[in-house]
């Protein structure tokens, strides 16, 4: 039913008017106290942090920075970060790209592959900036020993169709495993009978006899290959890499350097044990407000001593590596506090923006 007109010469219109403006300044004053009450919500949200599966050291150590974070900086800065689990380096980028995290820790490889736009990541990545270097990530190429001939990765190329775990299916590790077999020239896709698990599952699967061999890059001590030697002791056998296959993967991307495990890293580990590493990196979105990052790189190498009591991954970790092995440019938060302490910064990662 259509709403009555005031007749002529009514005072309804003046107060009309007057009612509709009292409406109209509540409403403006509702909005700007609903705005800043999200605001408010929006900076004391914790920005999140893609890691990977409980069976690596990228979730336990991401957990770790989380709850620091809730300590050293939240109180006093409203900042913190909580940490989640991922199927590892491939979707860690394209939870950063869709904005679903704001931080995520990467292999050096697919920081690399992700800013250039290469390998499993077709696309360049333009909004994404390097924060740190972290621990290293050690390459376990793990194998019966009673298929080993010499004890390198060579090895892997004489299987004949058994079952071998390169990671879970689209994971970091199956991207960065398959990049190095084929960097070396070893087939393996005729060779093997691939098998897609997470760490722990395929620690288990070895024990059980339903595979030969894994592929577990991860911090080292890590939980999957410290199990799997507790159960099989020399039955199994972590392969060694040559200097010349070491050489061929880094004429391709120069991230990788000898790592010596020492005696008793693992279970039933008598003598010193090699293989290479490369750095697992911390990046975030350009979109980060530069005291956030500032605040967060900080925290992490102001407290370090405690990363490295919760992990031993983290014993790798040290800030004149802090820059090693990254290729898109620091985040300008980053580069404020590596500027603070004096750090030499390399002309590629320095790219000057405004201030967020």
């Amino acid at each position: 039913m259509p709403t009555p007109r005031p007749a002529h010469g009514s005072s309804r219109p003046a107060a009309g008017r007057r009612f509709s403006l009292r409406t109209f300044l509540l409403f403006l004053s509702t909005l700007t106290l609903l705005a800043s009450c999200g605001d408010q919500l929006s900076t004391n949200r914790p920005y999140i942090l893609t890691t990977a599966t409980a069976g690596g050291a990228f979730y336990p150590i991401g957990v770790a920075m989380a709850t620091i974070s809730k300590s050293q900086l939240q109180p006093e800065h409203n900042i913190s970060i909580s940490a989640i689990s991922s199927a590892g380096s491939l979707e860690n980028v394209k939870l950063l790209r869709d904005n679903e995290a704001q931080f995520g820790i990467l292999q050096g490889i697919f920081a690399a592959w992700a800013w250039d736009g290469e390998g499993p990541i077709r696309n360049p990545q333009t909004n994404m900036r390097s924060v740190s270097a972290l621990w290293f990530n050690v390459e376990h190429f793990v194998l019966l020993s009673s298929l080993v001939h010499d004890g390198t990765l060579s090895d892997l190329g004489h299987l004949n169709g058994e079952r071998f775990v390169l990671g879970a299916r689209n994971s970091g590790a199956e991207q960065s495993g398959r990049f190095i077999l084929e960097t070396l020239g070893i087939d393996y896709e005729s060779g093997m009978n691939l098998a897609y698990m997470g760490y722990e599952g395929a620690a288990s699967a070895l024990q059980d006899g339903n595979v030969v061999g894994m592929n577990v890059p991860a911090g080292a001590p890590t939980a999957a290959i410290t199990q799997a030697f507790a159960q099989l002791g020399d039955r199994i056998t972590l392969l060694r890499f040559s200097q010349e296959e070491l050489d061929r993967l880094n004429s391709r991307y120069n991230l990788w350097d000898w790592y010596d495990f020492p005696v008793g890293t693992y279970p039933n580990q008598e003598e010193p044990w090699r293989s290479i590493a490369s750095p697992n990196v911390l990046v975030a979105r350009a979109d980060v407000p530069d005291e956030v990052v500032y605040r967060i790189t900080k925290m992490i190498w102001e407290n370090l001593g405690t990363l490295q009591e919760i992990h031993a991954a983290t014993k790798d970790m040290d800030i004149n590596r802090a820059l090693r092995g990254m290729v898109a440019p620091l985040h300008p938060g980053a580069l404020r506090y590596y500027r603070e302490i004096g750090l030499e910064i390399p002309p590629h990662l320095i790219q000057e923006e405004p201030a967020r």
